[in-house]
């Protein structure tokens, strides 16, 4: 098919396959020298397990190291899972991607792009960042563009040391993009799901603020007297566990999303704990955990989001969000004894303990907190 939306495209779009899609979020893999291999082992197992169309990869994807061969390193260890699969991979930044270490974002993106499942963009000059582009999603049968993913570089910190944001000149580029993918569909939206690390600050205004030191509420991330928590008037997804941290400026990238109509959801990491969504102006602003495993009972709550659409109705898509704690049994760690893998058996074991540990106490501050506070703060993902 011939690239007609260059630069800024994939040059390897996807495609419905038997009218699924299946898009994997993975988010916040923070690969370092000790949570690699165990990290490695569950995404691994998560892809077995999944067997995503695609994989989005939305940052703070690695440490960054003095050494460029040590930050090559893993890199290799987090590509080699979608390789050795055959899973397209689309990577974006987050804002410690290139906050320190050896290697710039455009030589992360070009040693990422080494690899055979890498279908990310390094946008040059043309934009800020480095990782905003499109991946389109081709029909069943033919060439037709029927579903569009957005991946966007939020950047990392603006010169105030505050979170970053996509930028005017990105919002820009979205906008004509999104023109032109509806000119060529002749005149119809082409309906999409958007990525990017940081969360939108129109989150704020998709939350109810509420008065300070409520319980489980959250103090906004930049207003320090302000706090928030779900709206029962919306319709809320999952559960909010920490303040969303967004960019400390807004150059209308949401704004522009919702005038187009063409965006379903929009999908962040940056907040490792948070599993949650809100809709508002019509699209849904979600939140993705963390995918690492750090082998402690905080991170066992970590994983993954699984996103399906229909290539008969795109305007809808379905949603859920995977813990490490809940993609095993007790038979598994007796399965990978007998496959030799005693290595996958300890952290399954490891995996199930911890989160034992976590569940009984999130469904314990869930229960007290209805008790006490008379509202729901978690929701059906």
């Amino acid at each position: 098919m011939e690239n007609i939306f260059s630069p800024n495209t994939t040059a390897k779009p996807v495609r419905f396959k038997n009218g699924k899609l299946k898009v994997m979020h993975v988010t916040d893999t923070h690969y370092d020298f000790d949570n690699v291999e165990a990290s490695s082992w569950l995404l691994a197992c998560a892809c077995d397990k999944e067997k995503p169309d695609i994989v989005i990869v939305t940052g703070d994807n690695v440490d960054n190291c003095d050494k460029a061969e040590d930050t090559k390193h893993l890199i290799d260890k987090l590509m080699d899972i979608f390789d050795k699969r055959g899973i397209p991979a689309a990577i974006t930044f987050g804002n410690h991607d290139s906050e320190r270490g050896a290697m710039s974002r455009e030589e992360l993106m070009a040693y990422f792009n080494t690899h055979s499942s890498s279908i990310s963009v390094d946008d040059g000059d043309e934009l800020s960042g480095c990782g905003t582009y499109i991946v389109p999603v081709l029909s069943s049968a033919g060439d037709k563009i029927k579903f569009n993913l957005w991946v966007f570089d939020s950047n990392d910190y603006d010169d105030e040391g505050h979170y970053g944001c996509v930028l005017p000149d990105q919002v820009e580029w979205y906008k004509k993009k999104s023109d032109s993918l509806t000119a060529a569909n002749g005149g119809e939206k082409v309906y999409s799901l958007a990525f990017q690390h940081i969360i939108v600050d129109d989150i704020y205004d998709a939350l109810k603020k509420t008065m300070p030191h409520t319980p489980f509420s959250f103090r906004h991330m930049y207003n320090k007297n302000e706090y928030y928590m779900f709206n029962p008037e919306k319709t809320n997804f999952g559960t909010l566990s920490e303040t969303p941290c967004s960019g400390y400026h807004n150059y209308g990238q949401f704004d522009a999303m919702a005038e187009k109509g063409d965006v379903l959801a929009i999908f962040s990491g940056h907040d490792h704990t948070n599993a949650f969504g809100v809709k508002h102006k019509g699209i849904d602003i979600s939140n993705t955990v963390s995918t690492r495993y750090n082998r402690d009972r905080f991170s066992s709550q970590y994983g993954y989001r699984i996103l399906e659409v229909d290539e008969n109705n795109t305007s809808v898509y379905k949603s859920r969000v995977e813990h490490w704690y809940s993609m095993f049994s007790i038979s598994d760690i007796k399965t990978f004894k007998e496959k030799g893998d005693e290595f996958g058996a300890e952290l399954v074991k490891n995996v199930l303990y911890n989160g034992f540990c976590r569940k009984v106490f999130e469904k314990t501050i869930k229960t007290l907190t209805r008790i006490v506070t008379f509202r729901k703060i978690s929701y059906k993902d």
